[in-house]
């Protein structure tokens, strides 16, 4: 089962918890109000495969792929994880079920603030297009997971350090949604 909290912005280094003391957990529909939506499919069982067929085909996705993100299997592993901790958006919406290891989710609230998701296998969470968000491992330093896409599979992010990302369609979209959530 998934477990999010309220971000506390540290030095610490970006793979441990940042957790407050007490921690400040946020609930599944906290999580939802912000357009963020949780799964469990248990990768235990036999037929996880089908249960990711039957909600890709409810979600209308075509396409999927696997990454495995540890220093012996990707390229530039560093430089990836800097680029991945990046706090962007996009225009899709991020779909990942979790295989294995466990990694951190943050996305922004309506307040942009960060909440921390803790994800691990049979996790599944699916980020709205145009959330603010940016993902890191935890220091097992290690994650397979699932991704799921609407079309032809892409991974491009659009920083929220560029002048014109606030004004992105999908950003305007997203942020329009988000204010008429009361």
């Amino acid at each position: 089962m998934v477990q999010a909290w309220r971000f506390n912005p540290t030095d610490d280094d970006q793979r441990n918890p940042h957790q407050f003391s007490p921690n400040v957990p946020v609930s599944l529909e906290e999580l939802a109000k912000i357009g963020v939506f949780y799964h469990t499919i248990d990768v235990t069982k036999e037929d996880y495969i089908e249960k990711v067929d039957a909600f890709a085909a409810e979600r209308k996705y075509k396409n999927r792929d696997v990454i495995n993100i540890r220093k012996d299997t990707l390229p530039n592993y560093e430089e990836k994880l800097k680029t991945f901790f990046e706090e962007h958006l996009h225009e899709d919406e991020e779909i990942r079920f979790i295989l294995a290891g466990a990694g951190y989710f943050d996305v922004r609230d309506k307040n942009d603030e960060w909440i921390r998701i803790a994800t691990v296998p049979s996790d599944l969470i699916v980020l709205p297009a145009g959330i603010y968000h940016r993902f890191t491992l935890d220091n097992t330093n290690y994650i397979q997971a699932m991704r799921l896409f609407k079309e032809d599979p892409k991974w491009t992010p659009i920083n929220r350090s560029l002048p014109t990302t606030d004004s992105n369609h999908y950003r305007v979209e997203y942020a329009t949604w988000l204010a008429a959530q009361a």
